[in-house]
């Protein structure tokens, strides 16, 4: 009887091992905001250096192209995603639930564009001036930038005879640029390198960086929804979606850390991942000088803020509290967002901390 026990136990002992051993990672889909890139240099890393699978995460990250990342999370598509801070707060404001968890770039890199030949030389003189703006909500720090001065948009359907002509196109700075707009959007980290790589050196470009104006909008930051976080038990993982979330940010940061300090290495782990999109335009289309050009202006916009006080990942409250106080001021958003809009939990789950 003893041994018929034992013999039991030890199989019991050695199945539950053999379980443990043999257990899944937790399958988890985040929703890039755009094609592969240095952009998203660090979940590549996190993901090439096995940060996400020493959580526990089986991490697939998902490309988009021109379409918002809020609407693929929203509607459980994928767990988690990228996106911009005006994009999350606006969908919020439209009954989305989607909770913002982790704020990667610490800096806004947006800019508009023009040829110093046009002689412009402040927003104030974009009066009756073209200008290229992306869609699908990647048009807000402009049209934020040109409320502040007092211009209204041909985005505005309330407004009979707007003081800027908004042309929108699909990204490509070449599509519309210099011909058919006198100034076009574009990231520090992306268009202006294509820009140059048209013909048009940095000493005939007049950049207006928003920020420099007082239009420090944030970007790239990581969200989900309301929904995740209070799942109790994540696709039967044993976690609830708060602790899945934690465990994603955690080795992103990762990811991050490493991407910023081996920027070279990140470029190549990049180049794996990307094909066309990595590329540049014109005489800049060489997709590891592109990428190179992009890891070493995405890691600025990481390197700001919170992360050079050794919070990477954090949202600054003042920052977004002026970023919301701005946005209302401008009537892109019509009333202040709940609480709920941001989780702090998650962050301080993830790197041990009390967020401040």
């Amino acid at each position: 009887m003893k041994k018929n026990v034992l013999t039991a136990l030890t199989a019991a002992l050695i199945a539950s091992a053999l379980g443990s051993a043999g257990a899944a990672n937790v399958p988890v889909k985040l929703q890039l905001k755009w094609f592969p890139q240095a952009q998203f240099a660090g979940f590549f890393v996190a993901q090439a250096k096995g940060f996400y699978k020493a959580e526990g995460l089986d991490v697939t990250l998902l490309p988009i192209g021109d379409q918002s990342p809020i609407q693929t999370v929203a509607t459980g598509a994928a767990d988690f995603g990228t996106t911009w801070i005006t994009d999350l707060l606006t969908a919020r404001q439209q009954g989305l639930p989607v909770v913002h968890i982790a704020q990667l770039f610490q800096k806004s890199g947006y800019t508009l564009v023009s040829l110093k030949s046009s002689n412009l030389t402040d927003p104030k003189g974009f009066a009756g001036k073209r200008v290229g703006v992306w869609p699908s909500g990647n048009e807000y720090p402009a049209v934020a930038l040109l409320k502040k001065y007092g211009l209204t948009t041909s985005l505005d359907s309330t407004v009979a005879n707007p003081s800027v002509q908004a042309v929108t196109y699909p990204f490509d700075p070449s599509l519309v640029f210099p011909d058919k707009v006198d100034l076009v959007s574009a990231m520090t980290y992306n268009e202006i390198d294509q820009i140059v790589g048209l013909g048009y050196s940095l000493d005939k470009l007049k950049i207006f960086n928003t920020s420099d104006y007082g239009v420090n909008l944030l970007e790239d930051l990581m969200f989900t929804t309301q929904k995740t976080l209070d799942t109790k038990n994540f696709k039967n993982s044993g976690m609830s979606g708060q602790e899945v979330a934690a465990k994603l940010v955690r080795a992103t940061i990762k990811g991050w850390n490493y991407a910023v300090a081996n920027q070279k290495e990140a470029v190549q782990t990049v180049l794996v991942n990307c094909g066309n999109t990595c590329k540049g335009s014109g005489t800049r289309a060489s997709a590891a000088g592109h990428q190179t050009w992009q890891m070493t202006e995405v890691a600025k916009l990481y390197r700001a803020g919170q992360t050079l006080k050794g919070n990477a990942g954090l949202l600054d409250r003042a920052t977004y509290d002026a970023n919301v106080k701005q946005l209302m001021e401008l009537g892109i958003l019509k009333t202040a967002p709940s609480a709920g809009a941001v989780n702090y939990k998650v962050w301080e789950m993830a790197t041990g901390k009390k967020a401040k």
